[in-house]
């Protein structure tokens, strides 16, 4: 007995408390899909989709009374990539420990980086046609297969590359450059002036000298602002794109898990927010394309698009 009450002083003067489990959300019970989407990015039906393909790579092994189970971990992530917040906000939001959030959102980005391969890739040689198809009716631009740009994801400072990096560098030393250097596509991608011309990269005269240089430049602004688009759908699809408190390798892992869910989510027709926004795909972007001048600061003649051989 003496030993109990000598143990029972020890662990109070330690500060030892008793673990206390929190009772966790069910968020597939509690709203609806358009509720879901507000709040995950993601529907039933798009959740359980996910469950079912990363079951393999999230499953826990041994059943534990407190484990949490693979669809609680999709949906833990999903919230996190959805609203950016801290870990402890989405753990008390979710009911879990801030430690289960950091976990669980380094397994789970990890599983969708995995699938990369799977859901992105460029145009097979049966989609290579469509893809031309596509960019031409963006902007009259002919042999176009897609776009490149890059954008600004804050993370925590590196110890090398700090800040930004010029987007021609970031290229060069790209897997996809020395693939396409080697492998020269069916076409052409389209790229601003902060990119180098090469055979199978294509950039604006950065001084129209006649009237079919800018007609040129005025076709591939048209065509190449699916890419510019693109990365803000990105970034409002998943806020947690706009500031990663990450170091590199994990803020790298949760950029591809988003690049893939997007892509999921576009295959699926999972709409953009809860007011049923479709998905930015490249079709979707036609008639935003052709009514804005925005991007490109074009004027009223400069739109009707003609063509510039």
């Amino acid at each position: 007995m003496a030993g109990v009450v000598h143990c029972h002083h020890h662990f109070a003067r330690r500060g030892y408390r008793q673990r206390v489990y929190v009772e966790r959300t069910k968020p597939l019970e509690q709203y609806t899909t358009e509720e879901l989407y507000v709040r995950f990015c993601f529907g039933n039906a798009a959740i359980e989709y996910l469950v079912n393909l990363l079951r393999p790579n999230l499953q826990h092994r041994t059943q534990r009374s407190h484990g949490l189970s693979v669809e609680d971990q999709i949906l833990i992530a999903l919230r996190f990539y959805a609203c950016g917040t801290f870990y402890q906000v989405v753990g008390d939001y979710m009911g879990v420990v801030k430690s289960a959030v950091c976990d669980v959102v380094r397994d789970v980005s990890i599983a969708l980086a995995s699938l990369t391969n799977e859901f992105v890739s460029f145009p097979k040689d049966n989609q290579i046609a469509q893809a031309k198809r596509s960019f031409f009716l963006l902007g009259n631009m002919p042999n176009t297969i897609g776009a490149i740009d890059c954008t600004h994801v804050h993370i925590q400072a590196p110890l090398k590359w700090p800040g930004s990096v010029h987007d021609a560098r970031i290229l060069r030393e790209s897997a996809l450059y020395r693939d396409l250097q080697t492998n020269q596509p069916d076409g052409i991608i389209l790229g601003d002036s902060a990119y180098p011309l090469l055979p199978w990269l294509m950039t604006l005269f950065l001084t129209a000298n006649t009237p079919a240089q800018a007609r040129f430049n005025t076709a591939h602004c048209r065509a190449r602002c699916a890419i510019e688009r693109l990365n803000g759908v990105l970034k409002r699809r998943f806020a947690c794109l706009n500031y990663l408190r990450a170091e590199p390798q994990k803020a790298c892992n949760i950029t591809l898990a988003c690049i893939v869910l997007h892509n999921i989510a576009t295959k699926r027709n999972v709409p953009l927010c809860a007011d049923n926004d479709a998905p930015e795909t490249l079709t979707n972007l036609l008639h935003s394309a052709r009514t804005s001048k925005q991007d490109c600061s074009l004027t009223d003649e400069q739109i009707k698009l003609k063509p510039y051989e």
